[in-house]
């Protein structure tokens, strides 16, 4: 049966196709029959109790340079679609918020993928700490005596933004490091938010492994390494992909943290591990599903959009 998706993504004129996990779902959801409308965030709208956005139905290919096309824009009443698609990417800031506000207004049979209320409520670096057992030693904070605290107790430390992304400001400290306090300064000045800071993985320099979790399910996996002399493993800042399967640790991580990701309808989820250590759980628009499958791993596009069509014919058992 084809399906009305609705797409809330950044400009789709920017995008990198060969890497992007957006791009997939839309093509797969094109080779299933599914009709595309696709607008970027500050076109959503709350008017008169209804959201809408100026959207345009869209046609897309793998063709890069000419990846896709798009019809004149109207207004779209979301309530009228079977699936929104929720895959703009971080900042995690208070538009991101609002969106998904005004999304959590449409009616129980429009399935939004992230749920958009459980995507507010898990920030990628809080949400992980629910499971302190598989993490690195951490610290929230902004305060400047505890994280010497900490440094002198564990001798090297990652310091990141806590609502940081794509490996931006992201610094390794050491101990009697000369630059902590003008880092320290920098920091403050420039991000409002409190720093996770975790003690250093070595083991970093091997890979930052991506598992991606579909319907709370461990799927597939891509490992990325970082380049010579940077410890940030994210392939914007130049790791590089590679084959992996899963460790007995990481299928138990994802045994733990599956059913509540889909309690909390996280229906596609990237968590991060780095030498058996969970470090972020990635719920707002998780890439790596094109790199799975470019080093020969399964088509997870397939399996999402599989998920996505079981957990929508749920829905409208539960509403009939």
């Amino acid at each position: 049966m084809s399906l009305t998706v609705a797409v809330q993504m950044d400009p789709i004129e920017r995008i990198n196709i060969a890497g992007d996990t957006t791009f997939a779902l839309m093509l797969e959801a094109a080779r299933r029959g599914h009709r595309l409308f696709y607008y970027t965030p500050d076109r959503l709208s709350l008017l008169e109790g209804a959201v809408v956005a100026e959207a345009a139905a869209v046609s897309v290919r793998d063709v890069k340079g000419d990846h896709f096309s798009l019809e004149p824009k109207q207004r779209l009443d979301l309530a009228g679609a079977d699936v929104v698609l929720l895959r703009q990417d971080p900042p995690f800031d208070l538009a991101y918020i609002t969106s998904t506000h005004l999304l959590e207004r449409l009616p129980p049979r429009v399935l939004v993928v992230n749920d958009p209320a459980s995507v507010r409520n898990a920030p990628e670096k809080l949400f992980v700490l629910d499971y302190p057992q598989f993490m690195p030693e951490t610290l929230i904070t902004r305060d400047k005596a505890a994280i010497e605290a900490f440094l002198a107790q564990y001798g090297e430390l990652v310091m990141k933004p806590l609502h940081g992304y794509g490996g931006a400001g992201v610094f390794k400290v050491s101990q009697n490091d000369p630059n902590f306090g003008s880092l320290y300064d920098l920091f403050a000045t420039t991000y409002k938010e409190p720093w996770v800071v975790q003690r250093f993985l070595p083991q970093v320099a091997k890979g930052d492994k991506r598992i991606i979790l579909v319907d709370g399910v461990a799927a597939g996996a891509v490992n990325r390494v970082p380049a010579k002399n940077d410890i940030r493993s994210n392939m914007v800042r130049g790791g590089a992909a590679a084959a992996t399967g899963f460790t007995p640790r990481e299928q138990e991580i994802c045994e733990t943290l599956g059913p509540e990701l889909k309690r909390r309808g996280l229906l596609l989820v990237g968590i991060d591990v780095i030498d058996g250590y969970l470090t972020e759980i990635n719920v707002t628009s998780p890439t790596g599903i094109r790199a799975i499958r470019n080093l020969g791993g399964p088509d997870l596009a397939v399996s999402i959009w599989d998920a996505i069509e079981t957990r929508l014919a749920g829905l409208r058992r539960a509403s009939a």
